[in-house]
């Protein structure tokens, strides 16, 4: 494939088109079909406990713990797997090998089971962290391909492309279930449906592995030295943040109020499972499942009218009312009992889902200095992320697990947005920007 130049449109969406491959797994795997199953694993205990790994778990705060394990083991690789892509200038091999890794995980999820929980929950492992590696790579790409004034609209569309193709493929699946009469049958083709995701995954991203650039090959060995050039490299960008105020408090920002999004995202439907009144188990599915299809559509809109809003406001500005709402949703959150009290927070946490994320992504692309180690940058920005979705999730899981209710420990998560808003004023004003 010839080199395109930078900003040129088939770049540009080539790049962007790997959300419509991997946000397949956010939807279906994360947020939507495999909470739905997992949790229908335990409709028939009364205190819906397992044991695991030498202990007894609710179920829920298992899922979340491993969860959370997955994402420290993130944080900790991707900087020492940066360095190596940095050395040998090959990027989109480290990227490809996240993505076929997370894929196999997904179709290895139709074998999972209460029986094999350890074999299971290393396939939901392999899927999980094959996802957030490959977008360690996958997010470094921006500034290469992308000038400045392009990064919001490209990320946006990214984000918007990834809901319509995970769409897509969720409408499927849930022809796929909802035809069936059975429990037992509709657990069968949740099981499908994990396959379709790997399926999915792995085909529709040869498209972005063909067009994006590779890098240049140096052509030396990776020795020890090497792959712990990434820590090194980490180490000097939290030097030069000390240099760059705006980008240094931005991140603290970040690295709090992402931690709570995440968090929320993570554990949405496992919430909506246990703790909303559906009235029967068909209910409960199909309400799940609409529910996501709600967030997911609305999130589309909520992309375009952030980016249009961060244009028009500043992307400071824009995130402290994003993060606003999201406070907001915490505390409604904690009241919810009915399907459509659960309707109207899916809607709503639409709406912010994809803005949040997007403008994110692309506010911290902006404040880069001039550098071309796009990756190591991204890399510190991924680990602040991780580190914090682990510290999000392990709370959540400890507020569940003690007090036998998720209702505490997402209410807990007003404390984090309300402090990403104070550390979000104190982003030192600059431009449009803010």
């Amino acid at each position: 494939m010839a080199h395109l130049k930078k900003g040129s449109k088939k770049l540009l969406n080539a790049w962007a088109f790997y959300d419509w491959a991997n946000s397949v797994y956010t939807l279906t795997i994360a947020s939507s079909i495999f909470p739905i199953f997992y949790s229908a694993l335990f409709v028939s205990q009364v205190e819906r406990t397992i044991p695991a790994f030498g202990m007894v778990f609710k179920s829920t705060a298992l899922i979340t713990y491993v969860t959370a394990f997955t994402f420290l083991v993130v944080a900790f690789t991707s900087p020492i797997l940066s360095g190596i892509a940095d050395y040998v200038g090959n990027k989109k091999n480290f990227m490809k090998f996240f993505c076929y890794l997370g894929g196999l995980g997904c179709i290895g999820l139709y074998w999972f089971s209460i029986e094999s929980i350890h074999i299971s929950l290393l396939f939901y492992f392999m899927g999980l962290i094959g996802y957030w590696g490959s977008l360690v790579f996958y997010n470094s790409y921006l500034p290469d391909i992308a000038f400045p004034e392009q990064q919001d609209s490209i990320s946006a569309k990214g984000f918007s492309l990834g809901y319509v193709g995970s769409v897509l493929l969720l409408i499927i699946n849930l022809a796929m279930v909802m035809t069936q009469e059975t429990g037992e049958a509709k657990m069968q083709m949740m099981r499908y449906s994990f396959v379709m995701v790997g399926v999915w995954w792995i085909g529709f991203s040869q498209y972005s592995f063909y067009i994006l650039p590779k890098g240049v090959k140096t052509g030396q060995k990776v020795t020890r030295a090497i792959v712990f050039n990434g820590l090194k490299e980490l180490k000097l960008v939290w030097f030069q943040l000390k240099q760059n105020l705006r980008l240094k408090r931005y991140l603290a920002a970040f690295f709090v109020f992402s931690m709570a999004v995440q968090t929320i995202m993570l554990v949405a439907v496992y919430f909506g499972e246990e703790e909303i009144a559906w009235g029967s188990s068909d209910a409960k599915t199909q309400g799940l499942i609409v529910s996501i299809l709600v967030i997911q559509l609305v999130a589309i809109l909520g992309a375009i009218l952030t980016s249009k809003a961060s244009a028009k406001f500043g992307n400071i500005k824009t995130l402290i009312i994003v993060n606003f709402i999201w406070m907001a949703l915490c505390f409604y959150a904690y009241f919810m009992v009915t399907p459509f009290q659960f309707y109207v927070a899916a809607g709503c946490v639409g709406l912010v889902m994809g803005g949040v994320q997007s403008l994110a992504r692309s506010t911290y692309s902006k404040f880069l200095p001039e550098t071309e180690d796009t990756t190591s940058y991204f890399s510190f920005y991924d680990v602040a992320e991780k580190v914090g979705i682990v510290i999000g999730m392990v709370i959540f899981a400890t507020i569940d697990q003690l007090t036998g209710s998720m209702r505490n420990a997402i209410l807990f998560l007003f404390v984090f947005f309300l402090v990403g808003i104070f550390l979000l004023f104190r982003v030192p004003k600059h431009g449009k920007l803010n």
